[in-house]
């Protein structure tokens, strides 16, 4: 079973700053998974990055956690997550993981 995870920065491809308050991008990220039928569950954390130029960042970013969907539908999300949040990229990772679902009666 495999684990994507999409790490979506908040700042503004172009002004450099978040536009908008975390909620609306926690929604439109809801709206999306929604949209393609997908589980998933999502943290909000900071984070910092170098841009190509040497330049520094820190910003919020949205780490979405996808398990056991197929690789095309993550990259799909993925490219509408960078077109939504007017992001220069977004970073896809993959991990194989072992998952095992309990199920304890009381």
């Amino acid at each position: 079973m495999n684990e994507i995870k999409i790490y979506v920065g908040l700042n503004d491809a172009k002004t450099l700053s978040q536009k908008f308050d975390s909620a609306v991008y926690v929604s439109i990220l809801k709206k999306v998974c929604y949209s393609y039928h997908v589980p998933f569950s999502f943290t909000l954390s900071e984070g910092g990055y170098f841009h190509e130029n040497g330049d520094y960042t820190q910003e919020q970013t949205l780490i979405l956690s996808l398990i056991d969907v197929e690789e095309a539908t993550a990259t799909e999300i993925a490219k509408d997550l960078c077109v939504f949040f007017h992001q220069e990229s977004v970073l896809l990772t993959t991990s194989e993981i072992k998952a095992v679902f309990i199920n304890e009666q009381l």
